[in-house]
């Protein structure tokens, strides 16, 4: 990946001067222009070499630009899934390199994952709910403790979401990604061994990437084989669940859910998920932390270097034909 034009324009949704260690416009031949996802381009698409994705601007505004970016070689994302991005590929020239945003979401999204297992289990939502109505509401509760623990989609965020179950005991923790494997905490299964998996997790949680193969993956026959009083937490996208099925098992009361992501979203006020019993949601909120900012300049400066340098681009997950 070489940056050969004597100058590229790199696109950004951050200001250039507030992202250190960027290479100097004048010595690299790269000129930066701030794009946040407004009606208005910066520039005429077909001169940017280098495309940083809006950050949680949606699909439509991540792929606007694409059709015109005939001279495009990267397009970064600040994600760690591309399925918003996805849409456009098809408009790309080829030997473009798409590239997502891992080392950047980790840390964030495996915390909200052990923040609402541990809500849901303890009840946190109740406590809420009775401090507001001056009720104390005393009881025995689920610990996290001794329970089994199934992590669909074990990528970076998933062994991160390993990495912070560790201290508190589980009983077991199974992985499962697209291809068997092994790690040093143990084996990872293929996606074909969940309908054994499952009956045994009294937590599953999913952190896959959204692909064709893994929409509504959580259908009815998935929950299904869940065990009587699970819990089910999506850190992942909203649509790898099926939203009805998953509805007629939380109002059945047989096992509960955690939401980070639906389908739809933003869920749209009157939609039964919001009261539907055993259900907490949080509005999509795994990587918009303290920590996304000053990771994210990181990368973008790693990644723009690297392009100038006629470097090899990290995370790269594919290259148009």
């Amino acid at each position: 990946m070489r940056c050969e034009d004597t100058t590229a324009d790199v696109w950004l949704p951050i200001p250039a001067d507030e992202i250190e260690d960027l290479p100097e416009p004048g010595e690299s031949g790269l000129n930066y222009l701030f794009w946040d996802g407004g009606p208005e381009f910066p520039a005429d698409p077909a001169h940017c070499a280098f495309y940083v994705v809006p950050y949680m601007k949606g699909s439509e505004i991540a792929v606007r630009p694409l059709a015109g970016m005939t001279s495009v070689r990267v397009v970064q994302t600040l994600s760690a899934g591309i399925d918003h991005v996805t849409p456009g590929i098809g408009s790309l020239p080829p030997g473009v390199a798409l590239c997502n945003a891992k080392g950047v979401h980790e840390a964030s999204t495996a915390e909200l994952t052990l923040a609402l297992i541990l809500a849901s289990l303890r009840g946190i939502p109740g406590f809420v709910r009775g401090q507001d109505a001056e009720e104390w509401r005393a009881g025995f509760y689920p610990a996290l403790a001794d329970k089994s623990v199934l992590i669909v989609g074990y990528g970076s965020i998933g062994a991160a979401i390993e990495d912070r179950l560790a201290p508190f005991e589980c009983a077991r923790v199974a992985r499962v990604a697209r291809s068997a494997r092994t790690t040093g905490r143990g084996p990872v299964h293929a996606l074909a061994d969940l309908p054994a998996l499952l009956p045994e997790a009294d937590v599953v949680v999913l952190s896959t990437p959204l692909t064709p193969a893994t929409r509504h993956l959580a259908d009815a026959g998935f929950l299904a084989r869940m065990k009587d009083g699970a819990l089910l937490v999506n850190v992942a996208r909203g649509p790898v669940v099926d939203t009805n099925a998953l509805l007629k098992e939380v109002e059945s009361g047989r096992i509960t859910a955690a939401l980070d992501v639906t389908d739809p979203e933003p869920l749209p006020a009157g939609h039964p998920l919001w009261h539907a019993p055993g259900v907490l949601i949080s509005p999509h909120v795994g990587g918009s932390t303290s920590a996304f900012m000053p990771r994210a300049k990181r990368l973008i400066a790693a990644q723009v270097r690297r392009f100038a340098a006629g470097e090899d681009l990290a995370n790269v997950l594919l290259t148009t034909d």
